[in-house]
């Protein structure tokens, strides 16, 4: 079987509903409706951690926030990912691929950490978050750090502007385009992990009004055109029929930017262990192998990308150790496929908060606190949040997915056991029984 091509488009900070067909969106979104005819939609995708680094670093290694130690979202200039664990473009480099990173990389911003050191290529786009840069309101520590535009390791731009910000959708784009007309004959892996949605949303002049519906709007709209840019060049390079392509975002919405922030039928978002924030949208298609139109309800996880990939690629897993496991059955939609996880966890920054079984039928909360909207912000501003608490909780999540209703006197026995996962999860990776929230 001839080597399948990998594109991955990871979205910053979008709501699981801000594409069709996952939410009637007043604002069109046929590319991604493209996607999901030529493809399948996984309605239960998750992250195990809703927060920017933690995410991208789980999805590039395969592996969960406590054995790589990337939490949170990592400053301007900080390590990040060590070396040590392998990411996707490692692992495929050595089965013969080639491959390139356009958009925002956030997992390390040294010499040894940048996407040329980490199997990559080619790559472009920033090394961090477009908000940590000394434009953006309640960010005035990043005073200090110019937000820098890379390409090919050296810096292109240094101190991006406002107009350039809202090119970064056009540039990652048509960088993406020409790697493709340059590559199609041979296997190849392209990551365009796009800066937007998240804040400060911008968009090329192009689209500024076009949706009717305002600047978030706006911006969904060019990054659906991103995505047909890229399947367009995929069909007329020849290689469409062998490349898998996911789109997907880190995490859910920022909820505190109000308007400026996607949208999530989902408890919370972005920076908790909710589904609001570790739920993402998910469209992947492979045509002859995902099926065609199909919607799944089986949960899976970003660690699992790594192994996946790894086995139809015919590459060897890393030496690092990982967490993921391969998923392709879940993927294609075989009657007997069943997802290999016992449970994942969760976290949000250093915390532990809780694990959902691997069929994704039941998730625990372990007691914790977390933060929740006091008041929405607008326009690009933030709003507040507060500090809430949740006890010990179970939720079924076939019935209940919005996470109302607590369950642990109802199915105590369900409770037990995961709380029993939960424990000796936290144990073996946080080393204490007993963790504060």
């Amino acid at each position: 079987m001839e080597k399948p091509n990998f594109v991955v488009m990871f979205l910053d900070d979008s709501g699981w509903g801000d594409f069709r067909p996952f939410g009637r969106t007043e604002y069109p979104t046929p590319n991604v409706e493209r996607l999901a005819e030529r493809g399948s939609c996984y309605n239960q995708f998750y992250v195990p951690q809703a927060i920017c680094s933690a995410s991208r670093a789980s999805l590039l290694t395969g592996s969960y926030p406590a054995r790589h130690k990337v939490y949170g979202a990592l400053p301007p200039r900080a390590r990040g990912l060590d070396p040590q664990f392998s990411t996707i473009a490692e692992v495929l480099e050595k089965a013969g691929y080639y491959s390139a990173c356009f958009g925002k990389w956030h997992v390390g911003d040294h010499s040894e950490t940048r996407p040329p050191a980490r199997g990559f290529d080619e790559s472009s786009g920033l090394m961090y978050s477009n908000d940590m840069w000394k434009h953006h309101p309640g960010t005035r520590h990043f005073d200090r750090f110019d937000l820098q535009y890379w390409k090919n390791g050296e810096i292109l731009i240094d101190d991006v502007a406002p107009d350039e910000q809202k090119m970064l959708t056009r540039w990652y784009t048509e960088d993406a385009v020409d790697f493709i007309n340059r590559n199609g004959d041979r296997p190849f892996f392209l990551y365009v992990p796009h800066n937007m949605p998240h804040v400060p949303i911008f968009c090329s002049d192009a689209f500024r009004g076009k949706s009717g519906r305002g600047l978030y709007a706006d911006v969904m709209m060019e990054i659906d055109w991103s995505l047909g840019r890229i399947m367009d060049t995929l069909e007329k390079a020849g290689v469409d029929d062998n490349t898998l392509v996911v789109f997907t975002s880190d995490n859910g919405p920022w909820l505190s930017y109000g308007n400026h922030a996607g949208c999530t039928p989902f408890r919370e978002g972005k920076g908790t262990c909710f589904d609001g924030g570790t739920r993402s949208a998910c469209v992947m298609a492979l045509p002859g192998r995902i099926p065609a139109g199909a919607i799944s309800e089986q949960a899976f996880c970003s660690v699992d990308i790594l192994p996946t990939f790894a086995r139809l690629a015919g590459a060897e897993l890393p030496d690092n150790g990982i967490d993921g496991r391969d998923v392709r059955d879940v993927l294609i939609g075989e009657d007997d496929a069943e997802n290999p996880h016992e449970y994942y966890p969760f976290s949000t920054g250093r915390t532990f908060e809780g694990v959902i079984s691997g069929d994704g039928k039941w998730k625990l909360h372990l007691p914790h606190t977390y933060k929740t909207l006091a008041e929405v912000g607008h326009d690009g501003r933030p709003g507040r949040y507060e500090e809430a608490f949740i006890e010990l909780s179970l939720f079924d999540m076939e019935n209940d997915p919005l996470e109302t209703t607590n369950l642990v006197s109802r199915y105590p026995d369900v409770a037990e056991h995961l709380k029993f996962l939960a424990e000796a999860h936290k144990k073996l990776w946080y080393g204490q029984e007993e963790q504060p929230g």
